[in-house]
């Protein structure tokens, strides 16, 4: 495990993610699909840190599959959002391609703790 989840490049990334959500959606009006995507986009680094700070490996690993299904969760409100015109097709695809690989760097974190188990 990490000695501090501030140090994970994973943690970092989603992070970054979350903070272009915020500016992305400040003047959406759809305050219903704007709320779920934002708490699922904070869930995922606030998961990371939760799991880490556990000193656990098997709680770190569960928390990282729940930070991997709100990757999904949000990765799914942003093909919705494209479709009603909350985001153009470039941010969409820009959201995803990020999302994918925050879902591709939790599984690789959580396979390298399995290997350390």
């Amino acid at each position: 495990m990490s000695s501090s989840f501030e140090d994970l490049e994973v943690w970092k990334k989603s992070c970054r993610l979350s903070i272009k959500l915020y500016n992305l959606l400040k003047d959406c009006r759809d305050y219903g699909i704007k709320d779920q995507m934002l708490r699922a986009s904070v869930s995922i680094p606030s998961n990371i840190a939760e799991g880490n700070e556990r000193n656990s490996i098997p709680d770190f690993q569960r928390f990282l599959n729940i930070a991997k299904g709100s990757a999904a969760e949000l990765r799914t409100q942003v093909y919705i959002s494209r479709e009603i015109d909350i985001f153009s097709n470039k941010e969409a695809k820009e959201l995803i391609l990020e999302l994918k690989s925050i879902s591709k760097m939790l599984q690789a974190l959580s396979n390298a703790l399995n290997k350390n188990r």
